[in-house]
């Protein structure tokens, strides 16, 4: 595989666990115990963080790819026809 493919690879990845990173520790304005200003969403997050969930999203994706590089690496799973 070219690194092309890699990257492509990594990114859908990264993707797909950011949208399952994201509702971690989330807590809305609607389960606050304090008042929120008007015009403010209730269900919108209070401390959202999401550069720390980048970095998470990120750390988990090097895991996946380095374990989906290892599989086409050492040929674990042929992905070829025959």
């Amino acid at each position: 595989m070219t690194i092309a493919n890699h990257l492509i690879v990594f990114l859908v990845c990264w993707w797909l666990v950011l949208f399952m990173v994201l509702p971690w520790g989330v807590k809305g304005h609607h389960e606050s115990d304090e008042d929120f200003e008007a015009g403010i969403e209730p269900g919108s997050p209070i401390k959202p963080d999401i550069g720390r969930k980048m970095l998470i999203t990120t750390a988990i994706t090097v895991v996946i790819w380095g374990i989906f590089w290892a599989v086409v690496s050492f040929d674990l799973i042929s992905i070829t026809s025959r």
